[in-house]
């Protein structure tokens, strides 16, 4: 099927090409890794990522337990926007197999880590996805989705709003601004209108109802080159725009920085602001944030079983190192308990300000 023809049938609301289509230079790890390490900074440490750590007294940085099993089951999805990190689009055919999804059941039934977090992609267009939902739940586990919201009203997902509320699944949404004209611009023409009509379909079954115990988050991600604002004020103001424009409710806001990685870092090239936006980022380096990073709780995992510290890392193809398993087949919680976590100069990207995880900013 042509590449627009996919596009339709999975739903896409943008139909343009991934980095990975266009045959890009910075569809590439290594040239996105080579274009970060070459910036100028000005910095009397270099802009070496791992002096500072040293400086805050937390170098070599290393694991303290995998309490967030994350799931990344492919690059499939329904759109492609303009900051992505994973360079999912309509075009791309990176997949989970039912059999590499047995075998994160299985890891996960030898274990207690508490929390499965499935991410893509669009990972509910995933073959991979119900699966891990109905397993993980069967374990007892918190299980969160990762959603853009336009998926749950493409042809074959309609039905997705009531699988979450039959698993208790935590819905966490990506949505940059509560308002139009910046959402769209960022995820595409179109997105917004969407993305309310699915919160809305979410509210009904009882999502971010108190007492409902079905938990939906909202996701902003700066609609620019420049930090988030406080993530505690940031969300009393969407509460407040969401109730009062569209009578939408949810649990929780996380504020988290654009990584400038893949299809981000090639619109900061483009657009000038790639120099600024690292030199403000490690500036910006915050030794609390670094301590509570979430790749120190979090283990990775790609579309084939292998094992990478956070999904930064897995999308720059920085396996875990210094010894640790790198592959499900091989895995040995204890080693990876201890691990020690590989870093490189995107990572001032979570340590910045408040700092930035799956879980929004880290530090007061």
């Amino acid at each position: 099927m042509a590449f627009a023809e996919d596009a339709q049938a999975s739903g896409a609301l943008k139909v343009l090409p991934t980095l990975n289509r266009r045959q890009s230079p910075l569809a590439r790890p290594g040239a996105q890794l080579e274009t970060l390490a070459r910036v100028p900074i000005d910095d009397p440490l270099g802009g070496d990522f791992d002096r500072h750590l040293e400086r805050a007294g937390l170098h070599p940085l290393t694991a303290t337990g995998i309490e967030v099993f994350q799931i990344n089951v492919g690059r499939v999805c329904n759109q492609t926007c303009q900051h992505c990190h994973v360079d999912a689009g309509p075009d791309r055919t990176e997949d989970m197999s039912l059999e590499t999804a047995e075998l994160c059941l299985s890891v996960l039934a030898r274990t207690d880590i508490p929390t499965v977090d499935i991410t893509g992609g669009a990972p509910e267009m995933s073959a991979a996805f119900r699966t891990l939902v109905e397993g993980a739940h069967r374990l007892g586990r918190r299980v969160i989705d990762r959603c853009n919201l336009t998926i749950l009203l493409a042809p074959r997902f309609e039905d997705l709003p009531e699988f979450f509320a039959r698993h208790k699944v935590e819905v966490v949404c990506s949505l940059p601004h509560y308002r139009r004209l910046n959402t769209d611009r960022q995820r595409g023409e179109g997105v917004y209108e969407r993305s309310i009509e699915a919160l809305h379909r979410l509210n009904l079954l009882g999502y971010g109802q108190p007492g409902s115990g079905l938990e939906l988050v909202l996701v902003t991600n700066p609609v620019g080159a420049y930090l988030p604002a406080n993530q505690d004020s940031l969300e009393a103001e969407w509460k407040r725009e969401m109730k009062r424009n569209h009578g939408i409710e949810f649990n929780s806001l996380y504020s988290i920085t654009n990584m400038p990685i893949s299809r981000y870092l090639e619109w900061l090239d483009g657009s000038n602001n790639l120099e600024s936006y690292l030199q403000n980022l490690v500036a910006a380096f915050n030794p609390a944030a670094a301590q509570g990073v979430m790749c120190r709780n979090t283990l990775s995992v790609d579309w084939q079983g292998r094992l990478f510290d956070c999904d930064f890392n897995q999308m720059l193809d920085l396996e875990v190192g210094f010894g640790a398993p790198r592959h499900l087949a091989d895995f040995d919680l204890e080693a990876l308990d201890r691990r020690r976590i590989v870093t490189a100069r995107h990572c001032f990207g979570c340590t910045a300000g408040a700092g930035s995880s799956c879980g929004g900013s880290l530090a007061d």
